[in-house]
């Protein structure tokens, strides 16, 4: 490994046991999505419930991240994570042991998703924090990387491992696997040495009184909203991300009517969009940059949205299959730049607030699919891809057209651990936060 590149920062310990922690959490989440909805159409047999328990469980998302996110600023990210892993460990040992003594009722898998989703809430911005705290800004980009690769290779292999032991055991024994995952990844995160914080000076060089709570989050609003360049790189990961990665849902529309095909193809389809994925997580892990560039994120934005209009024009099966990998393939090199631009440019004390407006993305993606379903009624599958592909365009020229100095940005990559930024990505660069070593 260590004459490897791509995989760089898995020789950092601590970086080393928060990304088997990131493995074994993702597994849980797509076991846990796949055992879900089948224990819920069990009880019920309604197609109806199965996106109401999906949206039960993407609803906290949205009405806690920006709190989660003001919490992995103010208190410990290591505690934050174990303490949200070791809820999610009960959680599925609850679940498991209601379905296994025949206990189980409806409102039984309701409430576990939204407490699951709450829980995940706050997992993801202390879990995207930490990975700065922990890896030069010099190998944040490989770090970021090889976190979308066990994102996505959980995304492949979960809910196939989920199906193969509701098959052998049933959506029980599922849960009692994910509880045993979860606890696993609690070990690993028990282990992790953070970096002592650092302490912010005022103009004067005093050490600033914490804000009250909601006074933090207010904060972090503000920052993120006066500071051009981070303001546009939230754009362009929320917009785009909020619809153009709403097409999920419409692939059975492709796979069926289009290509002709079965279930069987829809999930061919999806996982040729997976394997690019995890080839663009590679890639990016690969590359070697000691600068990030805005303009690599809206070619990489453009370049996504290509994609996906490219796969919904396709009506030949093999086609459809080699595009969709170059679809996952660009979904992940726009999303791991735009993210590491986000940590490299915002002040350590900042980021959990500002990393937690960009994870809306993934709350917001309900919204997108309700577009989608709409579009998908009046104009095809085809043509709902398409319309989710040209909304995404628009939203990028709208943000380059509000924010054109963003395409000549800059930043340096330095080898500090989580420092924060300096002013050191030129003019463009948002107002620097002061530091001084805790």
């Amino acid at each position: 490994m260590a004459s490897i590149s791509t995989f760089d920062s898995l020789r950092l310990r601590d970086y080393r046991l928060l990304w088997l922690g990131q493995v074994s959490t993702s597994m849980g989440q797509w076991m846990d999505q796949t055992t879900r909805a089948w224990l819920i159409f069990e009880i019920t047999g309604s197609p109806f419930q199965l996106g109401a328990v999906t949206a039960a469980r993407g609803l906290p998302l949205l009405l806690f991240g920006i709190l989660a996110g003001a919490f992995a600023d103010r208190s410990g990210r290591k505690m934050q994570l174990i303490v949200a892993q070791v809820v999610n460990g009960l959680l599925n040992f609850i679940l498991a042991a209601l379905v296994i003594t025949g206990h189980v009722q409806e409102w039984h898998v309701y409430v576990t998703a939204f407490l699951a989703g709450t829980v995940q809430a706050f997992q993801q911005p202390a879990r995207q924090t930490l990975i700065s705290d922990l890896v030069p800004e010099n190998k944040l980009l490989n770090a970021l990387a090889l976190n979308s690769a066990a994102l996505n290779g959980s995304r492949m292999i979960g809910p196939a491992v989920a199906g193969l032991v509701i098959a052998q055991v049933g959506t029980g024994g599922s849960y009692l696997m994910q509880a045993v995952i979860y606890l696993f990844a609690t070990i690993w995160t028990f282990q992790l040495r953070i970096p002592a914080r650092a302490e912010i000076l005022d103009a004067l060089g005093a050490a600033q009184q914490r804000l009250p709570f909601f006074r933090s989050i207010g904060e972090g609003l503000a920052f993120a909203a006066k500071e051009p360049n981070i303001r546009a790189q939230l754009l362009l990961g929320l917009g785009p991300l909020t619809f153009a990665m709403s097409y999920t849902p419409l692939m059975p529309l492709i796979a069926v009517n289009v290509l002709h095909g079965d279930a069987a193809l829809t999930g061919f389809l999806l996982g040729s969009i997976g394997v690019g994925a995890l080839l663009g997580a590679l890639v990016v892990a690969s590359m070697r940059r000691n600068t990030g560039y805005g303009l690599s994120v809206v070619i990489g934005a453009l370049s996504f949205s290509a994609a996906l209009f490219a796969f919904a024009s396709s009506s030949i099966t093999w086609l459809s299959l080699v595009l969709g990998a170059v679809l996952g393939l660009f979904s992940v090199t726009y999303t791991t730049q735009n993210q590491s631009l986000l940590q490299v440019m915002t002040p350590r004390a900042l980021r959990g607030r500002v990393m937690s407006i960009y994870l809306l993305n993934r709350g917001l993606v309900p919204i997108g699919a309700l577009v989608a379903g709409w579009l998908a009624e009046h104009f095809g599958g085809p043509g709902a891809m398409r319309g989710l592909a040209l909304i995404a365009v628009a939203i990028v020229a709208v943000v380059v057209a509000t924010h054109p100095r963003m395409l000549r940005l800059q930043v340096p990559m330095g080898e500090r651990i989580g420092a924060g930024p300096r002013g050191r990505a030129g003019s463009d660069a948002p107002a620097p936060v002061e530091e001084r070593a805790g």
